[in-house]
């Protein structure tokens, strides 16, 4: 029986392949704060700097590929079952191969209604604009957890985290909440790996830290992983 492997992911996943964080994309988004682009208020307030924040950050999703630490981790699936609970909006994990795959703020590449949030549709290009409307005839908005709204896939992420009988943390500083706490629910006796160069603390037993990006941190964990099978 493979055992259950769980990938917990952040921004630094993305990075290496070329994906921005809002601090780093810089020219108009410099003068502000991300919650004047990523909050209901925002939303409701000045809904086309919003709307034009999303946009360009959609089409650089277009325009990307996964890095060989994504591919890496689909790879990973010939021995383990893999589940990857992710940070990102982006979907790299799944251009790369990787199969189970949760977002717990929400997915850049999909819209939905500002009135049934059930309804939820998959872009075919980067541009969002006003005046494109759900089939009950509302406004389209981003489908991203924005600051001040509930995670409601921290419900369905606490027991795969609790399941786990190794967990790798990649890319993430650890210091988003509430997904910063769901390295909390492991079990005190597993393995837990952090692949970051920047070594963020994790407060368990059984750590090891390996300070690489993830491209090649992921080749340094597959080699120890090789151990635990």
């Amino acid at each position: 029986m493979k055992k259950n492997l769980v990938i917990l992911s952040g921004a630094g996943m993305s990075q290496e392949s070329g994906l921005k964080t809002f601090r780093d994309m810089g020219g108009l988004w410099e003068q502000y704060d991300v919650t004047e682009v990523a909050s209901p208020e925002a939303w409701e307030n000045n809904g086309e700097l919003v709307m034009r924040f999303y946009n360009e950050r959609r089409k650089q999703l277009f325009e990307t590929k996964p890095n060989t630490g994504h591919v890496g981790i689909a790879e990973l699936e010939k021995w383990f079952d893999v589940n990857i609970v992710t940070q990102n909006v982006d979907d790299l994990h799944e251009i790369a191969g990787s199969t189970n795959v949760l977002h717990l703020h929400g997915e850049l590449r999909k819209v939905r209604s500002t009135i049934d949030s059930s309804l939820i549709y998959t872009m075919k290009n980067w541009e969002l604009k006003f005046g494109d409307f759900c089939e009950l005839g509302s406004q389209l908005r981003p489908h991203i957890v924005w600051f001040g709204e509930a995670v409601p896939a921290m419900q369905e992420a606490i027991p795969i985290i609790q399941n786990a009988d190794i967990l790798v943390v990649i890319g993430t500083s650890l210091a988003v909440y509430p997904a910063a706490g769901l390295v909390n629910y492991t079990r005190p006796e597993i393995h837990i790996f952090v692949v970051d160069p920047n070594r963020p603390a994790v407060h368990q037993q059984n750590v090891t830290y390996i300070e690489k990006k993830a491209g090649d941190g992921i080749k340094e964990l597959k080699l120890k992983l090789e151990k635990l099978q």
